[in-house]
């Protein structure tokens, strides 16, 4: 096994970490002013066109980048870095939008690709959130389309997106499906934009749905696909999550480190302190076992020689793994900063909050408990296992 960087990849890293320089300073704004304006918004825009790091994940054909699972996790380390969710920013275009029709792709996926339109997910409820299945979003058949009725909590950049991805149980057999909706369709009201525990440059906004017409062309995928594209979507999504999260650790603790030789009380730095090194040693475990097997799972995605469900299991606990060990890492570096770390002009503040919410969006830590669980009871110990060459 080789765990080096391939030139490739390396190339990636360096052009994300200078994209996230870059973003890095709109970072301060975004705190201050709970979002950023218009101006920083193309800015931002241009400069990851200018890149090449838009839609990573659609293949060059449709005018994405075309990174494999290895060379997005690279990527997303990175960003991972950036507070106020900037990160998103550098947009992925929702991963089920490749289950489009070549009349969607031009209408929705392409201009999504180039920057010019931008997509958001509607699937919690507020009955339907780790529980899909307690769906209540209707979407009734008529002779012309459909009509959606019912209600979507926490949709990520509801704000800023001009279409939405919509669940909706369908028809007499309430199956799964999802729509693609235009924003602007009358009927969709954005109810409430809820204030959050972190300052995210997009909001989650609640949105309601009254009599809202979409034509058949509107069903993404095929009626009742709805629950298995979204699983496939957070299969890998979950390994991004697990990426980005150890990025954000391993910026904080450079910060943490950086503080810690500088800092002096009692006439030292706090470095010779042996209970501030404890943390930070438990701080690199913490990251150095995080990547290391984040790096396998996604290798494995891409070599294709796992089954889907194993490498479901997988992505659940390099997700569970990764977020929770994030939260221990950005903990112990707000200590180390002491009464500054409580200022949210400093980094390790920001991550503090902005982390907590890992352990819960794309499957709540104890879902992914569920989901790792469920792999060994029905099928033994072999999510443990690397894959033969054989």
């Amino acid at each position: 096994m080789d765990f080096r960087l391939t030139a490739r990849q390396e190339e990636l890293r360096s052009t994300a970490r200078a994209l996230t320089d870059f973003i890095a300073k709109y970072e301060l704004d975004c705190e201050e002013n709970n979002g950023l304006p218009p101006q920083a918004h193309t800015e931002i825009r241009d400069a990851v066109l200018d890149s090449g790091l838009q839609a990573v994940n659609m293949p060059k054909e449709w005018g994405g980048a075309g990174l494999t699972i290895l060379e997005q996790v690279t990527v997303q380390a990175e960003l991972g870095r950036l507070t106020g969710a900037l990160w998103d920013m550098v947009w992925r275009p929702a991963n089920a939008l490749s289950f489009c029709t070549p009349e969607q792709r031009e209408r929705y996926l392409v201009p999504v690709i180039r920057g010019q339109r931008r997509d958001c997910y509607a699937v919690s409820e507020p009955d339907a959130g780790s529980d899909p299945q307690n769906l209540r979003t209707t979407a009734t058949r008529t002779a012309e389309g459909w009509v959606l009725n019912g209600e979507k909590w926490f949709v990520t950049v509801g704000d800023h997106a001009d279409f939405m991805i919509v669940l909706a149980a369908a028809g007499e057999e309430r199956a799964p499906t999802l729509f693609l909706v235009d924003k602007d369709t009358t009927g969709i009201e954005m109810t409430r934009v809820p204030r959050w525990m972190h300052t995210f440059v997009y909001e989650h906004p609640e949105f309601t749905f009254t009599e809202v017409f979409v034509p058949h062309g509107a069903v993404l995928g095929e009626v009742g696909q709805g629950y298995d594209i979204t699983r496939a979507w957070f299969t890998e999504e979950r390994l991004m999550i697990a990426a980005r999260t150890v990025g954000a650790a391993e910026r904080a603790l450079e910060l943490a480190r950086d503080w810690a030789v500088e800092r002096r009380q009692f006439g030292s730095p706090i470095a010779d302190f042996q209970l501030i090194q404890g943390m930070l040693a438990d701080c690199a475990v913490d990251i150095a076992v995080n990547r290391a097997y984040t790096h396998q799972v996604a290798w494995e995605v891409d070599e294709g020689v796992l089954d889907r469900k194993t490498l479901h299991a997988k992505a659940a606990i390099a997700k569970l793994a990764a977020s929770e060990a994030s939260g221990r890492v950005v903990d112990r570096c707000l200590q180390i900063f002491g009464g500054r770390g409580y200022d949210r002009s400093y980094p390790v503040e920001r991550l503090y909050r902005e982390l907590r919410v890992d352990r819960i969006w794309e499957g709540t830590s104890e879902i992914q408990r569920l989901i790792i669980a469920g792999e060994l009871v029905k099928r033994g110990t072999g999510v443990l296992r690397m894959p033969s060459a054989g």
